[in-house]
């Protein structure tokens, strides 16, 4: 697959890797095979999220799910969805490592199944853990700043706040927290995870100078999988275009456009 940008646009680097697109795309819930591969190819994305667990679960053909991932021609991201503990989220990505032959993992340790929000004491702990096994991690976090600096303490490199609960759609929730996260850390590649259901809202945590998003549902669950997928490569393109043009500040009073040397006066 060949991946291109917008012109101006910057490529994204995570850890030791650079990408054309800045939009990471889930694999799950889709209705085929074919669905997944189409919106994949029509996102552009460089990156693709599979739950180790997950597909083991629910595919009898686990081992034809991985060969079309590989197929696609993109960076695989294991991750460790539907972990509670800071055990089971440890084992799953040493078994995602073994499986997929890389040490990226995206952490998630979940704290509450009905929000599905992370367990912050966890998270830092499998972190910490998996860090200093030589894991490239990318946590799943609330916009908390105290708990982006532990993370970023124990080692980590990226993070990847949530704009949403998982799954919906309800876009930015905390525009301030992600804001001021921005700009507490602004030398960190920021990733929104979760929550986005338009491409609109993908464009506005662009425009707040995010790094890139990470979304599933959105896609997975539209009636044209892959229309939508083109929509939100889109959206996040022209965000990050808006962002690096540095967009003008609001006011609270009108300025007028026209320039009110040479008006005519009446008499």
């Amino acid at each position: 697959m060949t991946m291109t940008r917008p012109p101006g646009e910057a490529p994204l680097r995570l850890y030791d890797q650079t990408f054309a697109s800045r939009l990471l795309l889930g694999t799950a819930r889709y209705p085929s095979p074919a669905v997944l591969a189409a919106a994949v190819s029509a996102a552009r994305a460089g990156i693709v999220t599979v739950s180790l667990r997950r597909e083991q679960a629910s595919l009898r053909s686990g081992q034809a799910f991985f060969e079309l991932l590989r197929g696609l021609n993109v960076k695989l991201l294991p991750n460790t969805a539907d972990c509670h503990s800071v055990k089971e989220a440890v084992t799953t990505a040493h078994m995602a490592r073994e499986l997929f032959q890389t040490n990226w993992i995206k952490l998630e340790v979940i704290g509450n199944a009905e929000t599905l929000q992370p367990d912050i004491f966890g998270l830092v702990e499998a972190a910490r853990i998996l860090c200093a096994d030589g894991f490239a991690v990318f946590p799943y976090m609330t916009e908390d700043l105290v708990l982006a600096e532990r993370l970023l303490a124990v080692g980590c490199k990226v993070l990847m706040p949530w704009g949403a609960p998982i799954g919906s759609g309800r876009g930015l929730n905390n525009s301030y927290g992600l804001r001021t996260l921005r700009a507490w850390f602004p030398d960190v590649p920021l990733i929104v995870d979760a929550g986005l259901g338009l491409p609109s809202h993908a464009a506005a945590a662009m425009e707040l100078g995010y790094d890139a998003c990470l979304l599933n549902t959105a896609v997975a669950r539209a009636g044209d999988p892959a229309k939508m997928a083109t929509a939100f490569a889109a959206a996040i393109a022209a965000g990050r275009l808006a962002y690096e043009a540095r967009p003008m500040e609001p006011r609270d009073f009108a300025e007028p456009s026209t320039p009110q040397t040479g008006k005519a006066k009446l008499a």
